[in-house]
Order: structure tokens, then sequence, then C-alpha cells
């Protein structure tokens, strides 16, 4: 998990800095319209919604955007793309399990093109199941290490229903059972501590280690896939070795 888990961290660090992720703005668009049309566009009783809504803020979207997402989602303004979600499964370079989350308003073009990305960067799709027992829904809260101590944080986390947590180079990541998403995200910020991010995740249950050209391979595969703009996010299953992947991104 942990190299998966790094690798999300660098991308969404890297991704702040990068002044060509416009496309960041549409997927999170895209996010709080379904969420809102799919569990209402109050936040407080809509933990989807609300975790769209931080992924927003983190990434300094404008306010009135986010309530224009919402109002096409509820229905109150007009223009809202019927996007679905989707889900493709597959492997990667090293045979890497890869679970892609897709919304989309074209479901024959997303899947022709998340196929071609497979194939292009040696991989290949697999039928649905195949690969998705791999992995356990979980919920996600990223604190930055510099607002509070390890021992703080996981006293306040694990009181409020969190089961784990680990300690990546800049950050903590709590983890706990989706339910008690909301209710741990509450406490740590009603503790004082700032939140980089909360979102809905799924935790791989076994890793492939994987070095050298084939762990570049899946890294490429990783990036375009992610680049789509029907792709909301990928989950791999992947162990790459702290140096390497050092090297990797930099």
């Amino acid at each position: 998990m942990s190299g998966h888990s790094k690798w999300a961290n660098i991308k969404h660090r890297k991704g702040k800095q990068d002044a060509q992720r416009g496309k960041v703005f549409t997927k999170l668009i895209r996010e709080i319209t379904v969420s809102a049309r799919e569990g209402g566009g109050d936040e407080a009783n809509n933990p989807r919604l609300r975790a769209a809504i931080l992924a927003a803020k983190a990434e300094n979207m404008p306010s009135t955007n986010m309530e224009r997402a919402i109002k096409k989602g509820t229905g109150e303004l007009e223009g809202g793309a019927a996007f679905e979600s989707a889900i493709y499964e597959g492997y990667g370079p090293g045979g890497v399990a890869l679970l892609v989350e897709a919304l989309t308003d074209n479901r024959n073009r997303t899947v022709s093109e998340v196929r071609h990305l497979f194939n292009k960067y040696n991989g290949n799709m697999a039928e649905s199941g195949a690969v998705s027992w791999v992995f356990e829904p979980k919920g996600l809260v990223v604190v930055p290490k510099k607002e509070v101590t390890e021992e703080d944080l996981m006293m306040v986390a694990l009181e409020a229903g969190a089961e784990d947590m680990s300690e990546e180079d800049m950050a903590f990541e709590v983890y706990a059972p989706l339910p008690q998403l909301e209710a741990v995200r509450k406490a740590i910020e009603e503790a004082g501590i700032e939140i980089e991010r909360s979102e809905r995740t799924l935790v791989p249950q076994n890793s492939i280690s994987v070095e050298g050209k084939t762990a570049q391979q899946l890294l490429t595969l990783i990036d375009m896939l992610e680049d789509n703009d029907d792709v909301q996010r990928v989950y791999a299953n992947f162990e790459i070795d702290e140096a390497e992947l050092a090297i990797l991104t930099a």
C-alpha cells in the first residue's frame, strides 16, 4: 500500500504547483455535481459531497464554481451533463492490479480510451470483478505533519473511530471504516488540527513489488490514465523502493 499511497501524495502536491492542472477543476466539478445529484446539496448530510468540497477548497476552487456545480446536481440550474459512474479493472506492468473510477457522459468513448491506454502502456483490461476484490473501501484523512504530533493525532482519531494510521514524508494518513469517516474528520477539525484532504479511498489488501523499467512503465500508465478527462481516480497495489520512487518522480 505504501508505494501507491506515497505516489498519490506526490501527485497531489505536485499538482497544486502545476500550471496545466486545469483538468483538476473539471474532475472536481463533475464529482461535486454527481455527489449533489445522488445525495442532495446539503454537505452536512452528504459525506461524499463534503469530501468533494474539501478537495475543491484544497485546490483553491472559487466558491461560486462549487455552488454552481451543486445547483446543477440538484437541478436548480440547467446545463449539468448526465454523468454516470463507471469502473474499469485491469493489470499494469508487472501484474499490478489497477482499478479505474470514472465519471462519464459517454461510456463507449471512455471505455475505448481507457482500453487504448492499457494496451499502449503494457497493461491489459480485465473483466469486472477480476481485481476489485483486492481493494477494500476505507475513509482517509490526510493531516500535514506540521500541524500535530503523531501521538496527539492518534489519540483524537482512534477515539472518533479510526482504525489505523500511517506516516508519510510530509503528512499522516488516518484510515477509518467508511461509516466513521465523517466522525473522524469532524473530530480532527474540532481539535483544531488542519486537514489537507478527506476522502473515500480503496486500500489494497496485498501488494506487488516493482522496480526498474517495470516501475517506470507502471507509473507512466497510471499517469496517463489519471490525465484522462473522464477518469477520477486510479487505485493500484504496487510497492516501489522509496529511493527508486524518489528518482522516478523527481
